[in-house]
């Protein structure tokens, strides 16, 4: 069992990431390539963005702090402080407009091996 203080660690992140030049500061919290299920907090100084890019796979961006933006094509959809949004299978981008911490969970498709 482990635990883990997604506050704490969304501080820490904050702080790195207005910092950083990137204005961003991320950190693995669960998972990795031996699991199915990956869990990343992020951390991204207002303005700044994670620029389009595929979805691997089924994804949600969970809002710890701040305000961030979904954006998919044309559609967008707003985030807040204990939003749940569903990452469309499409590419998409998402933007800081406020000084922001999400945890990006991602599970990946089991291979199966036959006998």
């Amino acid at each position: 069992m482990q635990k883990v203080s997604l506050i704490a660690l969304a501080r820490h992140h904050l702080d790195q990431a207005k910092r950083a030049s990137s204005g961003r500061s991320s950190e693995t919290v669960f998972g990795g390539h031996e699991h199915h299920l990956r869990q990343t907090l992020i951390a991204l100084r207002a303005g700044e963005s994670l620029s389009e890019h595929e979805n691997p796979s089924e994804a949600t961006v969970h809002v710890l702090v701040g305000r961030v933006l979904l954006r998919v094509g044309s559609a967008q959809w707003n985030g807040s402080p204990g939003d749940l949004l569903t990452i469309p299978d499409a590419r998409h981008a998402l933007d800081a407009v406020e000084d922001s911490v999400i945890v990006l969970t991602v599970s990946t498709p089991q291979t199966r091996t036959t006998a």
